[in-house]
């Protein structure tokens, strides 16, 4: 229960509410404790001394008791959904807000649809635990409590003599409740499954059809959604054999009522309407044990949920900022690698002691083969990762010294493959820089050669562009990110094989507005196609992961090695 008592702390924002919504629940349910007096008068008082004026006494206060009862159930209903509701809000923000800050490791590890069902189906569950299950429980209690403060009342020692099964039924909840949690644990675990599945077959969709693999596809899934009924089932058959188990033990405690209760009315121990009030007392005494073992199912399942919710809150953010951290000043371009050594599983290193140095203003290139370590470089620039090993430094600052934040805001990137977001051209440009005006980030179009495109659209730059902006060619994303990253403004930029994935054409004119985006800024430009990149003022040849080569285009030729190699692959039919 440690992460439920966790989960609890969120309701502490809503204490007042919370305690009102617990009187509301308290009084709603003495309402059904009121019943069986009723009954008894009834019998005793009635039926037996024909008493009229107890007869109009009972009427009235029938319609009274409900009446009460009635404005306090909304009450309860109301401030418990209220609360829930608000601590749902509350965890999955605080999700978001870590799945912001966790690591770019963590997103090479785990799938998009795994994350996304944190944040969606294991806090629905969490809804459940805190709203339905929180007001079953608190009126199932406050029932139970008063039944048995009544009992006693009204004969003791029958009273003890029914709770002798709670100590079974509480047993029987035990060991059932830890098989459902185990269950309910599956359960998550496959509905993240199915998630996972559902986003990345529709995300690829155009390569499902392409390879028709429409059926494949299908049959996965059933794979999955079948896993996950049996799930289902399994936990469904562990409910089912509690409630049962507990109905049982109740009707044992009933048949003990039954006979010694029968006993005292016949030896004139007690009256007939004494009798009849204690075994009602006791059946509201058996429901709500047996509706509390299923709340205590329900809530095992959904701790499962919570286990795994709080399993991602107490991951460890491995890029953070230090307690003394400091903003990075506005930078001229000088950066500085010495001896970084870095690894994505610590076991292969991607580089090895990595050492260069960039002036402002220069454009430094890296060529060589795929997976020799070019990207990673550009990873651990704005500090997606840290180095295992050695330094990065920026004018002289050390990049894990100062904050990420004023670290990446100036530095710009544009990849290889540009996403957008479902929302205008001109919000997607103006994510560059937030407090832009249009006119502004009209400028940055027209610089990356992209207002005219954005004019030929149906409504211009307040186009609605389709998920990741799939309904635009490659060239014209390339340069709405072109834009995006020239409205921001940056001293430093990283350029990740921006024009490869193009035509000739899209390429020139991609090229021609990265060139003017270069202008005054030091470029990191990541390139297979080496046209781009002659008039680099450095490139540094990377194989396996360490720098086997660097110097100018035409220095690179003379030496014969791997540059000059690469560049008679690319140019041998030219």
């Amino acid at each position: 229960m440690k992460n439920y008592k966790r989960l609890l702390a969120y309701i502490k924002p809503y204490m007042g509410r919370f305690f009102l919504a617990i009187i509301c629940i308290v009084v709603a349910s003495g309402a059904n404790l009121y019943l069986p007096w009723i009954i008894k008068d009834m019998i005793d008082k009635v039926l037996a001394e024909r008493d009229m004026a107890m007869l109009n006494i009972i009427s009235v206060s029938i319609v009274v008791v409900f009446a009460i009862r009635g404005f306090f159930y909304y009450w309860q209903s109301y401030l418990v959904s209220y609360i829930g509701q608000r601590v749902v809000v509350d965890v999955r923000e605080v999700m978001f807000r870590k799945f912001q800050r966790m690591p770019m490791a963590y997103f090479d590890k785990h799938q998009t649809g795994e994350t996304m069902s944190y944040v969606t189906n294991d806090v629905a569950a969490i809804q459940s635990a805190l709203v339905d299950n929180l007001i079953e429980f608190f009126t199932e209690a406050a029932i139970l409590v008063g039944s048995i403060a009544m009992m006693f009342y009204l004969d003791w020692k029958l009273t003890l003599l029914t709770l002798i099964t709670v100590p079974m039924v509480g047993y029987a909840m035990k060991i059932f409740g830890r098989k459902i949690k185990k269950s309910g644990t599956v359960i998550q675990e496959r509905i993240a499954d199915i998630t996972s599945l559902l986003q990345e077959s529709i995300s690829s969709i155009r390569i499902v059809k392409s390879f028709v693999r429409e059926d494949y596809e299908i049959k996965r899934f059933q794979v999955e959604n079948n896993l996950n009924f049996r799930a289902m089932m399994k936990n469904v058959q562990l409910t089912s054999l509690l409630t049962p188990t507990v109905e049982f033990l109740a009707a044992v405690a009933v048949t003990l009522i039954v006979w010694f209760g029968g006993y005292e009315v016949v030896n004139g121990i007690m009256s007939a309407g004494a009798l009849v009030a204690f075994l009602t007392y006791a059946v509201n005494l058996a429901n709500p044990v047996k509706r509390l073992s299923r709340i205590y199912g329900r809530m095992q399942q959904a701790m499962a949920a919570i286990d795994r919710i709080f399993y991602v809150l107490d991951l460890k953010e491995t890029v953070n900022d230090k307690t003394d951290a400091e903003i990075l000043p506005k930078v001229k371009g000088h950066v500085s690698v010495e001896n970084i050594t870095f690894s994505y599983d610590e076991k292969h290193n991607a580089l090895e002691n990595v050492t260069f140095e960039v002036q402002p203003g220069q454009m430094i290139a890296f060529v060589g083969p795929s997976g020799a370590g070019k990207s990673t470089i550009a990873n651990l620039i704005p500090r997606f990762y840290d180095v295992n090993a050695g330094s990065i430094k920026i004018d002289g600052h050390d990049i894990r010294d100062v904050t990420t934040n004023s670290l990446r805001e100036q530095i710009g990137i544009v990849p290889q493959e540009t996403l957008l977001f479902s929302t205008t051209v001109m919000e997607n440009i103006r994510y560059g820089r937030l407090d832009a005006t249009d006119e502004e980030v009209i400028a940055a179009a027209k610089a990356a050669n992209a207002d005219k495109f954005i004019q030929d659209l149906p409504e211009g730059y307040q186009t609605q562009i389709g998920e990741r902006g799939l309904n635009l060619s490659g060239g014209q994303r390339q340069r709405m990110a072109i834009a995006r990253a020239m409205l921001k403004n940056p001293q430093i930029l990283i350029l990740d094989e921006a024009t490869s994935a193009l035509d000739t054409e899209s390429e020139k004119i991609v090229q021609a507005a990265l060139d003017e985006l270069m202008k005054g800024r030091t470029s990191f430009v990541i390139a297979h196609r080496l046209s781009t990149i002659f008039g680099a003022d450095q490139i540094f040849v990377i194989d396996k992961g360490q720098i086997c080569e660097h110097g100018t285009h035409q220095e690179l030729l003379k030496l014969g090695g791997v540059y000059s190699h690469l560049y008679n692959i690319q140019f041998s039919n030219v």
